[in-house]
């Protein structure tokens, strides 16, 4: 018998009004206090993970593209490129291999 009006007793919200309540309402409001800190540091969490699988996910990207840049860059780079580039301008690679030039020093003459 007791219990069940221990129970009815909770139900009804005794606890909250009788002579010793002022202890039960410190103890609710410190625990919602507690959920309410949870709660808001889960939030921070989640949308921290979020922002960095968008980051993640930009710098995927940005790989992707400096890689492309890349390899164009190689091709362009490349000597048959730039000749068949150069020979639409109307410009065409010597035949005659480049001959080095030297210059005497003008004190050793002296």
């Amino acid at each position: 018998m007791k219990v069940k009006k221990g129970i009815l007793d909770i139900l009804k919200g005794k606890f909250l009004v009788d002579g010793d309540s002022l202890k039960n309402w410190r103890f609710i409001i410190f625990t919602s206090f507690l959920a309410a800190i949870m709660i808001s540091s889960s939030h921070s969490a989640d949308k921290k993970v979020h922002k960095i699988a968008a980051l993640n996910e930009s710098v995927k990207e940005l790989k992707n593209e400096f890689v492309d840049a890349r390899s164009d860059l190689q091709k362009l780079k490349l000597e048959s490129t730039i000749t068949s580039t150069v020979e639409e301008k109307g410009l065409y690679p010597s035949e005659t291999p480049p001959k080095k030039i030297k210059v005497k020093s003008l004190k050793a003459s002296n």
